[in-house]
C-alpha cells in the first residue's frame, strides 16, 4: 500500500512540473560573439557568467529564453590590454616572456563591468548574443541573426575607433 501512495505522489508532482514548463520559460543555447570596435585588445569577456574569448569569432554557448521578455539584462564583464603591442622582455632560455616583465605588463590590464538591456527580438528569431565593445567602455548587444557589417544588423558603429580625448558622461 505504501509503494502505491509514493508512486501516486511522484506521478502527481511530475505532472505538476510539466504544467510549469511553458514556451515562455523555454531556454535555448546560442553562440556568444565579441565585436571589438576599439584599438585595444579584449582579452576575455563574460555575459551573465558565460565566459568567452574577446578576440572575435563565436564561442559556445550562452543560454537565452526562446522568446524575448521585458527586463532581460546582460551583465557583462571584460578585461582590456591597453598596450597590446608593447615590447615585453623575453626569457633568456626557452620560450615565452620573462616572468617579471610579463607581471609588469599584466598589471596594466584593466577590468570593466556593466549591465545593459537585451533588445527585443520577434518570435524565436534570436541567434545568440553579439557583444559590441565601443570606445569609452560602452557596450551594445544584439541578438540579430545578421552578422556585423550587414545592412540588416542593427549596430552600425565602425571598427578601429580611437578613444576620444574626453569620454562623454
Amino acid at each position: 500500500m505504501k509503494k502505491i501512495s509514493v508512486r501516486w505522489l511522484l506521478g502527481f508532482f511530475g505532472l505538476a512540473l510539466i504544467g510549469c514548463s511553458t514556451a515562455d520559460n523555454e531556454m535555448a543555447g546560442g553562440n556568444l560573439q565579441a565585436v571589438n570596435h576599439t584599438l585595444h585588445v579584449i582579452n576575455w569577456f563574460s555575459v551573465n557568467g558565460y565566459r568567452a574569448h574577446g578576440g572575435g569569432g563565436s564561442s559556445c554557448c550562452i543560454m537565452l529564453p526562446t522568446k524575448w521578455r521585458p527586463g532581460l539584462k546582460a551583465d557583462i564583464e571584460w578585461e582590456v590590454d591597453p598596450e597590446p603591442y608593447a615590447k615585453i622582455k623575453r626569457k633568456t632560455t626557452g620560450y615565452g616572456f620573462d616572468k617579471d616583465a610579463w607581471a609588469a605588463h599584466q598589471a596594466k590590464f584593466q577590468r570593466y563591468s556593466t549591465i545593459v538591456d537585451i533588445p527585443e527580438w520577434s518570435g524565436t528569431d534570436s541567434c545568440g548574443l553579439s557583444v559590441h565593445f565601443l570606445t569609452c567602455n560602452k557596450i551594445k548587444v544584439t541578438t540579430s541573426c545578421w552578422g556585423y557589417g550587414s545592412p540588416n544588423n542593427p549596430i552600425k558603429d565602425p571598427q578601429d575607433m580611437e578613444e576620444p580625448a574626453v569620454c562623454p558622461k
